[in-house]
């Protein structure tokens, strides 16, 4: 399974949507470097689909203009991808970006305690659901347009001795 970068987004502060960059660094044990959800834990980096969000665009209260639409980073997600099926993943697949970067799934969806600004606004999100987080195993360089190529556990768990 292949697809590519879409866009990568990162802010210097939680609860605000991020902001698309050229390209950035994922730090091994880290996540994207510059980016306020980065750190040493499960949730390193995010992950969520182009075509979730355009489907998101198609709810009925979302105003058809160019500036109430959803564009990437506005979920919070790290990368955006495209042409990926990331409803496939399960938490242990490996994925690699590029030529160098490796990444694991470490949890698929995530709980949305207070129901965020695009709950409000439209009465769903998709990051709950859709979103995909990991670690980095393997940092690099990473940059629009960049393939992504997904693994399965048994290569992930082969590559790290588990």
């Amino acid at each position: 399974m292949k697809g590519r970068v879409f866009s990568i987004n990162q802010s210097q502060a939680k609860g605000v949507p991020k902001l698309p960059v050229k390209e950035g660094y994922l730090k091994e044990g880290w996540g994207l470097l510059g980016d306020a959800h980065s750190g040493k834990w499960h949730r390193q980096i995010s992950f969520l689909s182009w075509e979730s969000i355009k489907s998101q665009n198609e709810c009925p209260r979302i105003k058809k203009s160019e500036n109430e639409r959803f564009k990437p980073g506005d979920f919070a997600e790290n990368i955006t991808t495209e042409d990926l099926d990331l409803a496939k993943l399960r938490v242990g697949n490996g994925i690699e970006i590029g030529d160098k970067i490796k990444v694991r799934v470490t949890q698929i969806g995530k709980e949305c305690h207070t129901h965020c600004a695009i709950y409000k606004r439209v009465g769903k999100c998709i990051m709950p659901k859709e979103g995909i987080f990991a670690e980095v195993l393997k940092g690099g360089k990473v940059e629009v347009g960049d393939e992504i190529r997904i693994g399965s556990n048994d290569e992930n768990r082969n590559n790290h001795g588990e």
